[in-house]
């Protein structure tokens, strides 16, 4: 239904797209000025629209103007003032559904649902998000330290720039250490080749 709504903005019954700020509202039972919030309803459209405030639970609500109508390219605020702030209402979730119809017709041309929640407390919510974000803040320093621990080697061998210069001895000092040593006779490597213990000692250092 949703991208039936966007595809067809004819005035056919409920097609009609219903732009509504916001599409949550949150109450906080312990902050007195989050218990009237705001709705703002906005017509883009070339003709004037009624409005109606339906709600799941009107007995909880108090809605300033529940119908009314909005000019072409206006917008109208609508005042929803929580009435009824206890314990056992936290958490629960209530809808409102905001119907709109064209000034000469019955028919409801587009609907919109609200959703509300009252919460017990505004701190309570901010520490609980703050503990989540650091949570998640620790958890990729985390996995971003293992992945660089990890992928060490790989980087250094396919990076360019100055790793390359240790590629490079890396392979001259694996290269000095499988020459014969000095002293070997029977060898098919030629004389000049030939290292010292001292000079393959360095360069199995220089490998390390």
């Amino acid at each position: 239904p949703m991208q039936q709504q966007k595809r067809q903005p004819e005035l056919v019954e409920g097609n009609l797209p219903v732009f509504v700020f916001p599409t949550e509202l949150i109450f906080y039972a312990d902050d007195q000025s989050t218990h009237k919030q705001v709705l703002t309803l906005y017509n883009p459209y070339e003709f004037a629209l009624k409005f109606k405030v339906l709600c799941t639970t009107p007995n909880k609500y108090a809605v300033v103007d529940a119908t009314g109508a909005v000019k072409p390219q206006c917008c109208v605020d609508i005042v929803i003032r929580h009435r009824d702030v206890r314990a056992s209402y936290f958490g629960v979730i209530d809808k409102f559904r905001l119907q709109v119809s064209e000034q000469s017709q019955r028919k409801a041309l587009g609907k919109k649902e609200i959703i509300a929640t009252l919460l017990p407390s505004a701190k309570e919510q901010q520490q609980q998000k703050e503990e989540e974000e650091k949570r998640i803040k620790e958890h990729l320093a985390e996995s971003v330290f293992f992945e660089q621990t990890l992928c060490q080697p790989e980087n250094r061998t396919a990076s360019s720039g100055p790793s390359l210069l240790t590629v490079f001895l890396g392979i001259v000092c694996i290269a000095a250490l499988m020459l014969p040593t000095l002293g070997e006779v029977e060898s098919l490597v030629p004389l000049y080749l030939h290292l010292s213990v001292n000079q393959k000692l360095v360069a199995a250092y220089v490998l390390g």
